[in-house]
């Protein structure tokens, strides 16, 4: 979807300025947030992709807002609302509801270093044959869909070239909204910063984006 959470590569916003020495997490919340996050998503309720869209669902105003893990902890409640792990009376209360039932968690301290290690891979076998191999021209289609895509803003309609495959991943647009991962190839497209920003680009190499085949089209 377009929205706030897609500014990358837009002008107005002022330079990024990367933090020296940044720490891993600035507050010890952070670190609690990121824990939480990890762990809720351990009960299988929700993948990946439907969690990054939820954090892009939230408004505008309220998303520029927050910061990075609050972003995290906003999407994190909404979620679990809607999949009946908590409710908004607990929420504001701060304790469960008298005789809610209590679950055991799926994800335990003893199971944090393996499920960590293991991570969460997305290459897939999809039996659909790649339609674009390296060298070959395309464009990223000028596409502005009302649910989730990693197809970023600033890359569609342009020019680029496919500079390796990655093999069928987890297509996000998708897996995001229940409707199955749906593998499809995966590649490595390399744009000019002219074709993307014009002549006036400030930056004069090439942005590297790894696209899904049903981003692009040939040229």
């Amino acid at each position: 979807m377009n929205g706030v959470h897609d500014m990358g590569g837009m002008h107005g916003l002022g330079p990024i300025a990367p933090e020296v020495d940044e720490p891993l997490f600035h507050e010890p919340w952070e670190a609690r947030a990121l824990a939480l996050t990890l762990a809720a998503g351990a009960w299988g309720r929700w993948n990946i992709d439907r969690s990054r869209h939820q954090r892009e669902r939230i408004p505008g105003p309220t998303y520029l807002a927050l910061g990075y893990y609050e972003k995290w902890i906003t999407a994190l409640i909404e979620l679990m609302v809607q999949e009946d792990l908590v409710t908004r009376e607990e929420l504001k209360r701060g304790s469960p509801a008298a005789g809610a039932a209590r679950l055991d968690p799926p994800l335990t301290a003893e199971r944090v270093p393996g499920v960590l290690a293991r991570g969460g891979p997305t290459e897939r076998e999809s039996g659909r044959a790649p339609r674009f191999t390296p060298g070959d021209r395309v464009r990223a289609r000028n596409i502005n869909p009302t649910g989730h895509t990693r197809l970023p803003r600033y890359a569609r309609g342009h020019l680029g070239e496919v500079s390796r495959r990655h093999g069928a991943h987890v297509f996000p647009d998708a897996n995001a909204h229940g409707h199955g991962e749906q593998p499809q190839p995966l590649y490595q497209v390399r744009f000019d910063a002219g074709e993307l920003w014009g002549a006036d680009a400030a930056f004069k190499g090439s942005v590297y984006l790894d696209l899904w085949e049903d981003y692009l089209e040939p040229a």
